[in-house]
């Protein structure tokens, strides 16, 4: 015990004074959390519209100003001819173009609905198709004026996050990757750091068997990234006002076994590395695509079966999930438990993966 806790003081000394290891352990990541909360929204707000109104009447004036005082819009443009909406649309100005016709008002007084082409920049998918619904939302809300009972039967709630507010999905989700990038990074610059330094010939002639040499390489991530998931979480609760439903001790075990399962990646990285710039490659190269992958951009579902099922195997698809159900739902502790199992196992596979990687470098 008296060696291996030699070995962590050691680990930790050598994490705090290496500028590059100090570097991606404590202000950093907090830091961005702070500003992917504000980057990284998933709100459609300040576009341009371009509208082409050859009607002039007084239900297309109606929607003009209702979509000039609508909150998502930056400046509505007003267009005489179809090419310069198309122009418009072209050089990205604005994200969508509204054509009404001459018989748009006239229509509608005579009793039918009326129809308004709308051109999306299609470059821009996403953002589009979330416009077209804003603009669904505008057109409906005048459709209800004209005639109450063409008004929508179903009242929507939003369960979970009844303002829809994005940071509430995003900030959960940004403690998971922050905290997997910290723990990965401080695990994959360990031995080739001690490699650089020319210590690592040490541990060849030393006492120092395998297992002390893992442990005393996990302690040091393991605690710093778990004090860092903590403190983001904290900033979550008390600066961006997200509600917490779940169970503590619940996340708090979740958030351990998902650092050790990263740290096992980061050593098997760290193992195969010869100097840090290949540990910190190394670590990029494995940890973007887990990000991609993990469902916090898109829905593991709609993958196909086959990255959906290496999707599992990513410790970072797991804690999303547990974290998300935890601040926003009160996940049951059966379905936090059926996404501990994964983690646990593996934590299992790669700290054991990363055993075998150090001990054929030791020999």
């Amino acid at each position: 015990m008296a060696r291996l806790r030699a070995q962590v003081v050691k680990e930790v000394l050598s994490i705090l004074r290496d500028p590059r290891s100090r570097m991606v352990v404590f202000a950093p990541p907090l830091i961005q959390l702070f500003i992917f909360a504000f980057a990284a929204t998933l709100e459609v707000t300040d576009v341009g519209l371009a509208v082409h109104d050859q009607d002039t009447g007084r239900w297309s004036h109606e929607l003009v100003a209702r979509l000039d005082g609508a909150g998502f819009v930056s400046e509505v443009h007003a267009v005489r001819s179809e090419g310069e909406l198309r122009q418009l649309i072209d050089r990205g100005d604005v994200i969508a173009g509204l054509n009404i016709p001459a018989d748009f008002s006239r229509a509608i007084a005579a009793g039918d609905s009326g129809r308004i082409q709308v051109l999306v920049d299609g470059r821009r998918s996403n953002a589009g198709q979330i416009v077209v619904g804003y603009l669904s939302s505008i057109a409906a809300g005048i459709g209800a004026e004209l005639d109450p009972t063409l008004a929508p039967p179903l009242v929507v709630r939003h369960w979970f996050n009844p303002n829809l507010t994005y940071r509430w999905f995003i900030v959960p989700g940004l403690v998971g990757i922050l905290a997997f990038f910290s723990a990965l990074m401080l695990t994959s610059l360990s031995i080739a750091r001690e490699r650089e330094l020319g210590t690592f010939d040490q541990l060849l002639v030393s006492p120092t068997s395998t297992f002390e040499i893992i442990v005393s390489k996990s302690l040091p991530a393991l605690a710093i990234g778990t004090v860092l998931g903590l403190a983001m979480i904290a900033a979550g609760a008390f600066v961006f006002g997200i509600p917490f439903a779940g169970s503590f001790l619940l996340l708090i075990l979740s958030l351990v076994l998902f650092i050790l399962s990263v740290v096992g990646i980061g050593l098997m990285i760290s193992a195969v590395s010869k100097t840090q710039q290949q540990a910190i490659l190394g670590a990029f190269a494995i940890g973007v695509p887990a990000v991609l992958m993990s469902g916090f951009a898109t829905p593991v579902e709609n993958m196909p079966i086959a990255l959906q099922w290496l999707a599992q195997a990513i410790p970072l698809t797991h804690f999303l999930v547990i974290v998300h159900g935890s601040v926003l739902k009160a996940m049951p502790p059966s379905d936090i438990l059926s996404n501990l199992w994964p983690l646990a196992a593996i934590a299992l596979v790669t700290l054991t993966a990363a055993t075998i990687f150090v001990r054929a470098r030791l020999q």
